[in-house]
């Protein structure tokens, strides 16, 4: 029989605590900074386990980005929406 490997939730939380160290010798706002990154992981593990990559931390970095990237497109559409000129001088723009 082959050898059973772990889930890669499970395995993403046994990277993230290997990092603990790290993590507390933050300050507060860059922990919690540090926190939030761990949570785009988390939150891109289904995606990431069908990765079947041997090396968690790969998975790891690219669900990082991905959540950059959508926060920076959002931040460009919400720039985007801003520069357009407005029939109303004072109106707000809608987001």
């Amino acid at each position: 029989m082959g050898k059973t490997v772990e889930s890669y939730r499970i395995t993403l939380e046994s990277e993230i605590s290997r990092w603990s160290g790290f993590a507390r010798a933050l300050r507060k706002e860059d922990r919690e900074a540090f926190d939030e990154l761990m949570d785009m992981c988390r939150s891109y593990a289904s995606e990431s386990s069908n990765a079947t990559n041997p090396i968690v931390f790969e998975p790891m970095v690219m669900s990082i980005l991905l959540g950059h990237q959508k926060k920076l497109r959002k931040l460009e559409h919400n720039l985007t929406v801003s520069d357009k000129p407005s029939d109303e001088p004072n109106k707000e723009p809608q987001l």
